[in-house]
C-alpha cells in the first residue's frame, strides 16, 4: 500500500529475459502486485520473471504478439480484477526508474488527478544529445496530441511511465483502445472524454545500451490520422453531445466563415486570371472579412478548449481521494 492505495504495476515485457529480473527486483515494497505481460516472448522472460520468487508476481502469458499498448491494456485488466486502486505501467527494459513512482502516485492519492504521467523533457538541457530530427519530431507530435487530446498542459505523450487510478479506467472503454505506437496517444483522448484529470511529472530520462525501434518519419504519418479521428471525436462528444458547448459554437462556425471565405476568395483569384477582370473593393472585403472572422472564432474556440483541460481539482472543489470512492462504492 502507498497512502491507502493498493497499488499495481504493469510490465510489459517482450523478450526480455536479461533484464526483467532486474525490473522486478527493484519494484518498491510499497507495491502490491506485479502484473508481468510476456507479450509472446522467444526467450525465457516468463522463467526469468518467476525466477525472482517475488510473491506479488502475477504473470499473463500472450500466444500472440499484441504490442505493447494491447500488453498495457491486458495489464490495467489484471489490475481492476485485482482491486488495484492505481495501475502503474513500467517497461520490461529497468528504464524506468522506480524511485520517481511516488511522484507519480502523490498527485493521485492526494486526489487531486486520476492520471500522471512523466515528462522527460522538463528542462532546457532534456534534449541534449537527441538527434535535431527527433527534437523536431517530439515537439510536433507533442502539439499534435495536445490538440487532440486536450490535454494542453500535457508534454511528452509517447512516454509510457504513467499511474492511472482504476476509478479512471473503468470509465473508458479498453477494447477500443488503439495497441500499436499510437496507444498513448488514443488513451489521452479517451482520458479526456471522460473528464479525467491529469498531470505531468518531471521525470528525468534513462536510456541504456538499448536501440529506439520507433521512426519519427513513419510514427507521425501514421498517428495524424489517428489524432485527426480522435479530435473529431472528442469535439462532437464532449462538446457537442455531452452538453452543447461554445466549444463547439465557434469552432463550427469558425470553419464555416473561413470555408466559405476562403473558397470566394479563391473564386475571385481564377476569375482575375482566367477573364483579366479588377475585382471590386467589396467582393475583396466578402472574402476577407469571413476569412478573418472565421479564424478569431476558431482562435477563441481553442482558448476555451485550452480552459477546459481536465488538470488538478480547480480552488473551489473538494478533492476527493481513491480511498473515498472505495468507501462510496462499497468495497
Amino acid at each position: 500500500m502507498y497512502r491507502s492505495l493498493n497499488v499495481a504495476v504493469v510490465v510489459p515485457a517482450h523478450n526480455e529475459a536479461l533484464l526483467i529480473g532486474k525490473t522486478i527486483g527493484t519494484m518498491p515494497d510499497f507495491v502490491d502486485h506485479i502484473i508481468v505481460i510476456d507479450d509472446c516472448s522467444t526467450d525465457e522472460t516468463s522463467a526469468r520473471a518467476l525466477d525472482t520468487g517475488d510473491a506479488r508476481v502475477i504473470l499473463i502469458r500472450h500466444e500472440k504478439n499484441t504490442g505493447v499498448g494491447g500488453a498495457i491494456l491486458d495489464g490495467h485488466r489484471r489490475a481492476i480484477e485485482v482491486k488495484a486502486d492505481v495501475s502503474v505501467v513500467m517497461a520490461g527494459d529497468a528504464q524506468m526508474d522506480p524511485d520517481y513512482l511516488p511522484d507519480l502516485l502523490d498527485p493521485i492519492a492526494d486526489g487531486d488527478v486520476e492520471f500522471t504521467k512523466a515528462n522527460r523533457f522538463f528542462s532546457r538541457t532534456s534534449f541534449n544529445g537527441m538527434p535535431k530530427y527527433r527534437v523536431f519530431g517530439s515537439v510536433v507530435l507533442s502539439f499534435m496530441t495536445k490538440a487532440a487530446s486536450g490535454y494542453w498542459h500535457l508534454f511528452d505523450p509517447q512516454n509510457g511511465y504513467t499511474a492511472t487510478a482504476t476509478s479512471a479506467l473503468r470509465r473508458i472503454d479498453l477494447d477500443k483502445v488503439a495497441i500499436g505506437y499510437e496507444f498513448e496517444n488514443d488513451l489521452l483522448i479517451r482520458l479526456n472524454i471522460a473528464n479525467v484529470r491529469a498531470c505531468d511529472v518531471p521525470v528525468p530520462a534513462v536510456y541504456g545500451d538499448e536501440v529506439s525501434g520507433m521512426r519519427m518519419h513513419k510514427v507521425i504519418p501514421a498517428l495524424s490520422g489517428l489524432l485527426f479521428r480522435g479530435f473529431w471525436r472528442r469535439i462532437l462528444i464532449k462538446y457537442v453531445l455531452q452538453s452543447f458547448s461554445p466549444v463547439a459554437l465557434l469552432l463550427l462556425s469558425g470553419l464555416a466563415l473561413f470555408g466559405f471565405g476562403f473558397a470566394f476568395g479563391l473564386g475571385v483569384v481564377l476569375y482575375r486570371i482566367i477573364d483579366g477582370g479588377t475585382p471590386s473593393a467589396g467582393t475583396v472585403l466578402l472574402a476577407v472579412a469571413p476569412c478573418l472572422a472565421g479564424l478569431h472564432l476558431i482562435i477563441n474556440s481553442w482558448l476555451l478548449d485550452i480552459q477546459e483541460a481536465p488538470d488538478r481539482v480547480r480552488r473551489n472543489e473538494v478533492p476527493v481521494t481513491p480511498r473515498e470512492v472505495r468507501e462510496v462504492v462499497g468495497r
